[in-house]
C-alpha cells in the first residue's frame, strides 16, 4: 500500500479474503486478546475498527475502519480506510466549512460592492487570506499523516493479520 505519494487525506485499501465473515470475526477476537494492551477495537456488525492504544497514542494517530461483504463463493471483500480520531475529523471538517462558508459569504459581497462601485478591497483580502487558511489546513492535514504513516503501516499489518 503506497501511503507517501497518495494525495487523499485518508488512504483506502480493497481487497479479497478467502475467508468468511465468520471466520474474520473469530481471528478478530483472537487477535484482540493478544493485542490489546497496543491497540483499541471494536466491532459492529460487519465493520471493524482497529485504532492505537491510549499509551501509544498521539495527536496524529490514525485509525482503520474495515468493512466486510460476503460473496456468494465465500470469499469476503475487505474495504478498509484510514483517518484520523473521529472526534478530530469532525473538527477538521467543520473548520473547512467554516472556511469555505465565510469565503462564499465574502465572495458575494465584494461581488454586490462591486454591481454597486463601491470598494471592495477588504472584502478580495478576506478571501485571499481564507484561501491562504484553507491550504494550511490542507498541509497541516498532509504533516499528520505523514507523522502517523508509521502507525498505519502497524495497523494495516494488523489488518492482515485478521483478513489472511
Amino acid at each position: 500500500m503506497e501511503l507517501d505519494n497518495n494525495i487523499q487525506l485518508r488512504p483506502k485499501f480493497e481487497q479479497f479474503s478467502p475467508k468468511t465473515i465468520g471466520e474474520i470475526k473469530s481471528t478478530f477476537e483472537k487477535v484482540k486478546t493478544f493485542e490489546a494492551e497496543d491497540f483499541k477495537f471494536q466491532n459492529a456488525g460487519n465493520h471493524i475498527w482497529i485504532g492505537v492504544g491510549l499509551f501509544r497514542r498521539e495527536f496524529w494517530s490514525p485509525s482503520l475502519h474495515i468493512e466486510l461483504d460476503s460473496y456468494e463463493d465465500g470469499r469476503t471483500y475487505v474495504k478498509g480506510i484510514f483517518g484520523p480520531d473521529p472526534f478530530l475529523w469532525f473538527i477538521f471538517l467543520a473548520m473547512h466549512f467554516i472556511v469555505g462558508g465565510l469565503f462564499i459569504v465574502f465572495g458575494i459581497i465584494a461581488y454586490s460592492k462591486w454591481t454597486l462601485s463601491q470598494p471592495y478591497d477588504f472584502d478580495l483580502f478576506v478571501m485571499s487570506v481564507l484561501s491562504i487558511i484553507w491550504l494550511l489546513l490542507y498541509f497541516v492535514a498532509r504533516l499528520n499523516r505523514r507523522k502517523g504513516t508509521a502507525q498505519m503501516r502497524e495497523l494495516f499489518s494488523l489488518a492482515n493479520k485478521i483478513i489472511a
